[in-house]
């Protein structure tokens, strides 16, 4: 059995020798255009009881050949960058979807934190945080507000409100109102209760008043009246004095005087020497009138209804004129009223 043992690894120490003798024994079987496939390494059985010999290694460039041969490179490379691609637009579709998310931190004031905030000038917090105060809250300056204010619910204000413009989109309820400057309302107003006006009321368009109109003084460039006229006081015709021209009536030396305005008046007459039939006055317009007025004349004294007189009229002026020849050196006067 010994003798065996030693004629099986002599002859296993033939093979090794061999395989030493030709290391390129397996590569040049690999490279063999003959040999559709890579040659494999020859197999040694080793005897019962003995350690079968290794392999011998191949160099590098061998196994990344043969490697390669078994894979196709440019096609691995071409997955490994579609599946990049599709990794990074995953990843930028899910990022873009995601909404920020700001974790506001809350912070609870003690007594003592308050009575620092009080007296000294503290920044608290960031923008990003929140400050609630459960209690009441009594401010004894100024608060100033750099951003949107926003209350939620009711305002009170005590005092005065100054605003620099007021938008106000929905329906608001005020006591008093007090407006320094102007006021312009676009659109239509109603007021349920008293309009007092300390200075003037200028009005560009029509207005309409259903129920009564007081006013201490009006003055109007035209006034229509519908309906009846009820005046319970005195009625004054202002506007200037008109001009007079004397007529040849009066006689020698003799002068006339008016004194009203275009609405109603007095004329005095002095006759001179030799009076004769004609006009005393005739009374010139300050304004003339569209249409030749109504002129209604009184005479004032007994010696002026002894005259037989009468009136011409024009748009801008009216004579008072006699048909017979009046006492001379005498005085007498004439009312008028006019009426457009």
């Amino acid at each position: 059995m010994d003798n065996k043992s030693n004629q099986a690894v002599g002859d296993d120490s033939n093979g090794l020798e061999t395989l030493e003798e030709n290391p390129t024994q397996v590569e040049n079987a690999a490279n063999s255009s003959a040999a559709p496939a890579p040659a494999s390494e020859p197999t040694v059985h080793a005897a019962p009881g003995t350690t079968p010999p290794q392999p011998p290694r191949l160099p590098f460039k061998e196994k990344w050949r043969r490697f390669a041969e078994r894979f196709n490179l440019y096609l691995i490379i071409f997955i490994f960058v579609i599946v990049l691609a599709a990794g990074i637009a995953v990843v930028a579709y899910l990022n873009s979807n995601k909404s920020p998310t700001t974790n506001v931190s809350t912070q609870t004031l003690d007594q003592k934190a308050l009575e620092q905030l009080a007296n000294t000038d503290t920044n608290v917090g960031s923008s990003s945080q929140v400050l609630k105060v459960q209690s009441n809250a009594i401010f004894a300056g100024k608060v100033l507000v750099r951003d949107t204010l926003e209350v939620a619910g009711g305002l009170q204000i005590g005092g005065n409100l100054s605003l620099a413009g007021v938008t106000v989109s929905g329906s608001s309820s005020f006591g008093q109102v007090q407006v320094t400057k102007n006021l312009a309302v676009l659109g239509d107003s109603a007021l349920q209760g008293q309009l007092t006006v300390q200075k003037g009321l200028s009005v560009n368009g029509n207005g309409v008043i259903n129920g009564s109109l007081s006013a201490a003084q009006i003055t109007t460039s035209a006034l229509q009246l519908n309906g009846d006229l009820t005046l319970t006081h005195h009625i004054s015709a202002g506007g200037p004095n008109p001009s007079r021209t004397n007529g040849s009536a009066l006689g020698s030396g003799g002068t006339s005087t008016v004194n009203g305005s275009d609405t109603s008046g007095s004329i005095s007459i002095n006759t001179g020497n030799g009076p004769g039939a004609g006009c005393f006055i005739t009374v010139n317009f300050a304004n003339k009138f569209n249409a030749t007025p109504h002129v209604l004349i009184t005479p004032v004294g007994s010696a002026a209804a002894t005259v037989e007189y009468y009136v011409n009229r024009s748009t801008s002026n009216f004579s008072v004129c006699t048909a017979n020849a009046p006492a001379a050196n005498s005085s007498f006067g004439y009312d008028y009223f006019i009426l457009d």
